[in-house]
């Protein structure tokens, strides 16, 4: 990308975000790069602001010289009509979550997608995407299955609680990915669904701190394949811990969140971070917050 410049001023745009993670985690590696690297959060709550402010705040931010803006919940798609450019794996998505100010114009991205890749590569050892059943199709949801048609996978299976809205996904993605089958079924029909799935993907709340349980019957994931989740507080888990316990692979919540990370960070810098080291700043982060 571009040349490394001698310092970075990065903001995050969101709702609820003042305590993130991602302000420490690029910093810390910034510094670690010999760079100054300034990243603040524009929390929108804290600032008593409605979603429809995010594109005043990218404005004043190009103003005043931001280099980057990351973009989170609720404003990855309201962000997209006010940008001067967008890359087509966004646009295809429906969201950003990565806007780079370079000359005065903006550019959105999507890292969320790449991330969840970057993760799976990252923990699963040459994962069979022959199958795939993925349980919720709501924000991540949507970037983890355009990640896995993106990786390759051959059949996607959708199932969601809002039948209605799996359905919509997959006739979507089914459009963008012609030569693979996308398919979503009725939530009640989730273990023979998972009969053969040579991978399931977990997207839905049920496993966070403030929703424990298991969004599936663990006996249910067949025997070879692998199983990741986006939840990452906990990082294991009941699912994660479950399917480890069955000798299965497992990629946990943590790999997405350090992968979008990972991928944002070379986007604004041009520098290839150490995945290893933002991995375990982040784990010792988020001990932080569970503790």
């Amino acid at each position: 990308m571009s040349t490394v410049s001698e310092s970075y001023l990065v903001g995050l745009i969101g709702d609820g975000i003042t305590a993130s993670l991602s302000p420490p985690m690029h910093e810390k590696e910034g510094r670690e790069h010999g760079l100054l690297y300034l990243y603040r959060p524009v929390d929108l709550t804290a600032l008593e602001l409605g979603p429809e402010h995010a594109s005043r705040l990218l404005k004043t931010g190009v103003e005043l010289g931001f280099n980057a803006f990351n973009i989170t919940h609720p404003v990855k798609q309201l962000i997209m009509e006010h940008l001067d450019e967008i890359d087509d794996d966004a646009r295809a998505l429906g969201a950003v979550n990565t806007v780079l100010i370079r000359d005065g114009k903006t550019i959105g991205y999507n890292t969320d997608f790449s991330g969840y890749t970057t993760g799976l590569e990252h923990n699963l050892d040459n994962p069979d995407y022959g199958n795939v059943v993925q349980l919720g199709t709501g924000g991540a949801g949507a970037a983890v299955a355009y990640a896995l048609l993106r990786a390759g996978a051959e059949k996607l299976t959708l199932i969601d609680l809002d039948a209605d809205r799996a359905r919509e996904r997959a006739e979507a993605l089914q459009q963008l990915f012609p030569q693979q089958q996308v398919v979503a079924v009725e939530h009640g029909n989730l273990e023979t669904a998972l009969k053969d799935a040579t991978g399931f993907a977990q997207c839905t709340p049920v496993g966070m701190n403030i929703h424990p349980g298991l969004p599936v019957d663990p006996t249910w994931l067949p025997e070879n394949s692998w199983v990741s989740d986006v939840i990452y507080l906990p990082r294991n888990t009941e699912l994660i811990e479950a399917a480890r316990a069955r000798g299965l692979q497992v990629a946990d919540g943590g790999g997405m969140a350090v992968g979008q990370a990972v991928d944002a960070f070379k986007l604004i810098t041009g520098i290839v971070p150490d995945q290893a080291r933002m991995n375990e700043h982040f784990q010792q982060l988020s001990a932080g917050q569970q503790g």
